[in-house]
């Protein structure tokens, strides 16, 4: 018993495999979505910049090694 002579919550039965399987099954982890620079036509992930050119919304913000 506790303090106060309440007592804790007790499931009444085990949760089985399937049921806990179902309850994660939104837990998984989305896959990158990824678009093309407008610049060099590279892959690159949306809203960051181009690692390959350093380019952003159309304005160079990264410098880069070929420059």
């Amino acid at each position: 018993m506790c303090r106060g002579g309440r007592e804790m919550a007790v499931p009444k039965k085990k949760t089985s495999k399937a049921k806990k399987n179902m309850r994660r099954s939104h837990h998984a982890l989305a896959g990158i979505s990824l678009s093309i620079c407008s610049k060099c036509g590279a892959p690159k992930r949306q809203h960051r910049v181009c690692l390959e050119c350093g380019d952003y919304n159309g304005k160079q913000v990264l410098a880069t090694e070929a420059e």
